[in-house]
Protein backbone atom coordinates (compact mmCIF):
# COMPACT_ATOMS: atom_id res chain seq x y z
CA UNK A 1 0.00 0.00 0.00
CA UNK A 2 1.25 3.40 -1.03
CA UNK A 3 0.98 5.99 1.98
CA UNK A 4 -0.63 9.36 0.59
CA UNK A 5 -0.02 12.34 1.83
CA UNK A 6 -2.96 14.56 2.94
CA UNK A 7 -3.35 16.98 -0.24
CA UNK A 8 -5.26 20.10 -0.09
CA UNK A 9 -8.82 19.46 -2.07
CA UNK A 10 -8.99 21.36 -5.01
CA UNK A 11 -12.57 22.59 -5.82
CA UNK A 12 -12.71 22.75 -9.67
CA UNK A 13 -15.94 25.19 -9.87
CA UNK A 14 -16.23 28.29 -7.61
CA UNK A 15 -20.10 28.98 -6.07
CA UNK A 16 -21.31 31.70 -8.41
CA UNK A 17 -24.32 33.97 -7.11
CA UNK A 18 -27.85 33.05 -7.25
CA UNK A 19 -30.08 35.52 -7.83
CA UNK A 20 -33.27 35.77 -6.78
CA UNK A 21 -34.99 33.31 -9.10
CA UNK A 22 -32.21 30.56 -8.42
CA UNK A 23 -30.54 31.16 -11.15
CA UNK A 24 -26.93 32.19 -11.63
CA UNK A 25 -26.64 36.16 -11.77
CA UNK A 26 -23.99 37.23 -14.27
CA UNK A 27 -22.79 40.12 -16.06
CA UNK A 28 -22.95 40.69 -19.30
CA UNK A 29 -19.41 41.58 -21.49
CA UNK A 30 -21.09 41.66 -24.84
CA UNK A 31 -24.76 41.21 -26.00
CA UNK A 32 -26.25 38.26 -26.37
CA UNK A 33 -28.98 37.46 -28.57
CA UNK A 34 -32.39 36.56 -26.19
CA UNK A 35 -30.37 37.46 -22.99
CA UNK A 36 -29.36 40.76 -23.00
CA UNK A 37 -26.82 44.16 -23.83
CA UNK A 38 -23.61 44.37 -22.97
CA UNK A 39 -23.40 45.74 -19.18
CA UNK A 40 -26.38 44.26 -18.24
CA UNK A 41 -27.26 41.62 -15.00
CA UNK A 42 -29.12 39.03 -16.10
CA UNK A 43 -29.82 35.87 -14.39
CA UNK A 44 -29.86 32.46 -16.73
CA UNK A 45 -29.34 28.53 -16.44
CA UNK A 46 -26.28 27.01 -13.89
CA UNK A 47 -25.88 25.44 -17.37
CA UNK A 48 -26.03 28.28 -19.54
CA UNK A 49 -23.93 30.62 -17.13
CA UNK A 50 -21.11 27.36 -16.97
CA UNK A 51 -20.93 25.70 -20.47
CA UNK A 52 -21.74 28.75 -22.62
CA UNK A 53 -21.54 32.18 -21.38
CA UNK A 54 -18.48 32.43 -19.32
CA UNK A 55 -16.48 29.74 -21.54
CA UNK A 56 -17.22 32.15 -24.26
CA UNK A 57 -16.02 35.38 -22.38
CA UNK A 58 -19.55 36.39 -23.06
CA UNK A 59 -20.49 37.41 -19.46
CA UNK A 60 -18.46 37.55 -15.98
CA UNK A 61 -19.48 37.27 -12.68
CA UNK A 62 -21.74 40.01 -11.40
CA UNK A 63 -19.12 41.53 -8.50
CA UNK A 64 -19.48 45.07 -7.15
CA UNK A 65 -16.18 45.76 -8.65
CA UNK A 66 -17.25 44.79 -12.37
CA UNK A 67 -20.40 46.53 -12.03
CA UNK A 68 -18.57 49.74 -10.90
CA UNK A 69 -16.02 48.99 -14.10
CA UNK A 70 -18.97 48.44 -16.60
CA UNK A 71 -20.50 51.84 -15.66
CA UNK A 72 -17.24 54.05 -16.20
CA UNK A 73 -16.90 52.05 -19.70
CA UNK A 74 -20.46 52.15 -20.04
CA UNK A 75 -20.64 55.70 -22.02
CA UNK A 76 -17.80 54.20 -24.17
CA UNK A 77 -20.03 51.33 -25.27
CA UNK A 78 -23.00 53.38 -26.12
CA UNK A 79 -20.85 55.36 -28.19
CA UNK A 80 -19.51 52.18 -30.21
CA UNK A 81 -22.80 50.81 -30.20
CA UNK A 82 -24.23 54.12 -32.10
CA UNK A 83 -21.11 54.05 -34.50
CA UNK A 84 -21.88 50.07 -35.48
CA UNK A 85 -25.54 50.98 -36.42
CA UNK A 86 -24.73 53.71 -38.36
CA UNK A 87 -22.88 51.68 -40.21
CA UNK A 88 -25.19 48.92 -40.41
CA UNK A 89 -27.90 51.51 -41.55
CA UNK A 90 -25.51 52.71 -44.08
CA UNK A 91 -24.71 49.17 -45.07
CA UNK A 92 -28.59 47.85 -44.88
CA UNK A 93 -29.24 51.35 -47.18
CA UNK A 94 -26.65 49.92 -49.58
CA UNK A 95 -27.88 46.31 -50.03
CA UNK A 96 -31.29 47.38 -50.25
CA UNK A 97 -30.68 49.29 -53.65
CA UNK A 98 -28.49 46.45 -54.51
CA UNK A 99 -30.00 43.58 -56.68
CA UNK A 100 -28.31 40.37 -57.89
CA UNK A 101 -28.67 37.67 -60.06
CA UNK A 102 -27.89 34.07 -59.39
CA UNK A 103 -27.57 31.74 -62.45
CA UNK A 104 -29.07 27.66 -61.53
CA UNK A 105 -30.00 25.20 -63.93
CA UNK A 106 -34.11 24.97 -64.61
CA UNK A 107 -36.09 22.98 -66.92
CA UNK A 108 -38.54 24.45 -69.37
CA UNK A 109 -40.99 25.41 -67.05
CA UNK A 110 -38.77 27.12 -64.98
CA UNK A 111 -38.69 24.91 -62.01
CA UNK A 112 -35.25 24.68 -60.40
CA UNK A 113 -33.61 21.37 -60.39
CA UNK A 114 -32.15 21.73 -57.08
CA UNK A 115 -32.32 25.32 -55.16
CA UNK A 116 -31.48 28.83 -53.96
CA UNK A 117 -31.16 29.44 -50.66
CA UNK A 118 -29.29 31.45 -47.84
CA UNK A 119 -25.55 30.49 -48.91
CA UNK A 120 -25.89 31.25 -52.23
CA UNK A 121 -27.44 34.86 -51.56
CA UNK A 122 -24.74 36.21 -48.89
CA UNK A 123 -21.99 34.56 -51.09
CA UNK A 124 -22.81 36.52 -54.15
CA UNK A 125 -23.32 39.79 -51.53
CA UNK A 126 -19.50 38.81 -50.38
CA UNK A 127 -18.06 39.00 -54.42
CA UNK A 128 -20.46 42.09 -54.30
CA UNK A 129 -18.22 43.60 -52.20
CA UNK A 130 -20.99 43.39 -48.71
CA UNK A 131 -19.91 41.90 -45.43
CA UNK A 132 -23.42 39.58 -44.97
CA UNK A 133 -23.42 36.19 -43.41
CA UNK A 134 -25.84 33.64 -44.31
CA UNK A 135 -27.36 33.57 -40.95
CA UNK A 136 -28.40 37.35 -41.66
CA UNK A 137 -30.55 36.22 -45.05
CA UNK A 138 -33.71 35.55 -43.76
CA UNK A 139 -35.73 33.04 -46.53
CA UNK A 140 -39.25 31.97 -46.00
CA UNK A 141 -37.93 28.66 -47.67
CA UNK A 142 -35.10 27.46 -50.54
CA UNK A 143 -35.87 29.21 -54.20
CA UNK A 144 -37.28 26.54 -56.45
CA UNK A 145 -38.46 28.64 -59.29
CA UNK A 146 -37.23 31.24 -62.09
CA UNK A 147 -38.17 34.80 -61.29
CA UNK A 148 -37.55 37.50 -59.00
CA UNK A 149 -37.63 37.19 -55.56
CA UNK A 150 -37.30 40.11 -52.39
CA UNK A 151 -35.60 38.84 -49.54
CA UNK A 152 -35.22 39.87 -45.94
CA UNK A 153 -31.55 40.65 -45.11
CA UNK A 154 -31.49 41.26 -41.04
CA UNK A 155 -28.28 43.08 -40.23
CA UNK A 156 -29.27 43.50 -36.43
CA UNK A 157 -32.04 42.83 -34.10
CA UNK A 158 -34.03 46.43 -35.63
CA UNK A 159 -31.84 46.68 -38.77
CA UNK A 160 -33.93 45.00 -41.58
CA UNK A 161 -33.71 46.16 -45.49
CA UNK A 162 -35.37 44.02 -48.52
CA UNK A 163 -32.87 42.61 -50.97
CA UNK A 164 -33.74 41.74 -55.01
CA UNK A 165 -32.72 38.19 -56.04
CA UNK A 166 -33.07 37.27 -59.45
CA UNK A 167 -32.68 33.87 -60.06
CA UNK A 168 -32.08 33.35 -63.96
CA UNK A 169 -31.25 30.19 -65.84
CA UNK A 170 -27.76 29.09 -66.46
CA UNK A 171 -26.79 30.45 -69.50
CA UNK A 172 -26.05 27.64 -72.04
CA UNK A 173 -23.57 28.14 -74.78
CA UNK A 174 -24.68 27.68 -79.09
CA UNK A 175 -22.62 24.41 -79.28
CA UNK A 176 -23.96 22.80 -75.92
CA UNK A 177 -27.73 23.51 -77.26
Amino acid sequence: MVATKNKPKVRHFSRLPKGPNGGIQLMLIQNVEHVGKAGDVVEVKPGFANNFLLPEGLAIVATDHHKRMIEKHKAKLVELEKQRLSDLRALAEKVGKQSISIEANANKEGHLYGSVGAVEIAANLKEAGFAVSEDQVRLAGPLRELGLYTVKVQLHADIITDLKVWVIPTAVAEGEK
